[in-house]
């Protein structure tokens, strides 16, 4: 299977595809696709990374994935034996070019705007819950209403962006295994020192066209994007476990000076890891 660009599995005359799916591990490599996603996450929890940003994902969230926007889900086997999903995949144009502009319809404009840089959903969530538990037992002419319906919430409800920066062009699958190569070292290696040198071979890049290559695709640097990554991973520990200090978990995240570990957390949470820690419980 192609990491990049990733088609959706469908029949040919299907314009709306609904998916349950019932995994020990979601599909986890780097990829995008033209249909948007509505996702509801039953069970499971782990990394989710959109465009340029680093965010989790745990049991009740809903997420919205737009047209082209790169992303991976990475299932934190830690969590649950499994992650259970359902999700819904379309694009603007699936009942029609000119569906979506009907006067009607004026207000899903707002969904689809926001939709481009991926956004998880903060309130209606049991409304939104109720219309994706229906969809098993629905044909397809009720599976659109319900669509409709949980657009409709969607626009009226709270939410925050996944992204701030998303790569406005389509990834050749040779961009794309070379992004998933770097994300999954990152990913794999967090915990330990990763130099520049390490991170540029794995990307088969000089260090400065690595440089160059990460900041153009993610508008940041890969050291950025690595610290996201071990405090995304700090936040799990501080959920998981409990019993752990704040020295020990900066030390599993990958940090080896708890000061420092305090700051960077702070600057990305807005909270110390302590405050978070009371936030939690």
């Amino acid at each position: 299977m192609k990491v990049l660009p990733f088609k959706i599995p469908k029949p040919e005359n299907e314009a709306l595809v609904y998916q349950e799916e019932r995994l020990k591990v979601l599909y986890n490599q780097l990829h995008q696709h033209n249909e948007i996603q509505i996702t509801y996450v039953e069970q499971g929890a782990g990394t989710l990374i959109v465009g340029d940003t680093v965010n989790d994902f745990y049991p009740g969230d809903i997420l919205v994935l737009g047209s082209d926007v790169p992303h991976v889900f990475i299932t934190d086997l830690n969590f649950s034996e499994q992650t259970v999903v359902y999700t819904l995949f379309f694009n603007r144009n699936s009942f029609g070019k000119d569906f979506f502009d009907l006067p009607d319809l004026k207000s899903c404009d707002d969904f689809f705007k926001e939709s481009e840089y991926g956004m998880k959903i903060l309130t209606r969530k049991e409304k939104l819950i109720k219309q994706f538990l229906k969809l098993q037992n629905q044909n397809m002419v009720q599976r659109i209403s319900t669509l409709l319906k949980i657009i409709d919430y969607i626009t009226k409800a709270e939410k925050s962006p996944l992204s701030s920066f998303v790569y406005k062009r389509k990834y050749t699958d040779d961009e794309g295994k070379r992004m998933k190569d770097v994300f999954s070292y990152a990913m794999e290696k967090y915990m330990e020192p990763i130099t520049l040198e390490e991170i540029s071979e794995v990307a088969n890049l000089s260090k400065n066209a690595f440089c160059r290559y990460f900041k153009r695709r993610t508008n940041k640097t890969f050291f950025q994007f690595l610290i996201e990554i071990r405090i995304e991973n700090a936040c799990k520990l501080i959920f998981n476990r409990p019993d752990h200090s704040i020295s020990t978990i900066s030390q599993l995240s990958g940090f080896y000076n708890t000061a420092n570990f305090n700051r960077k957390f702070k600057e990305i949470k807005g909270v110390t890891p302590s405050h978070y820690r009371l936030q939690r419980f």
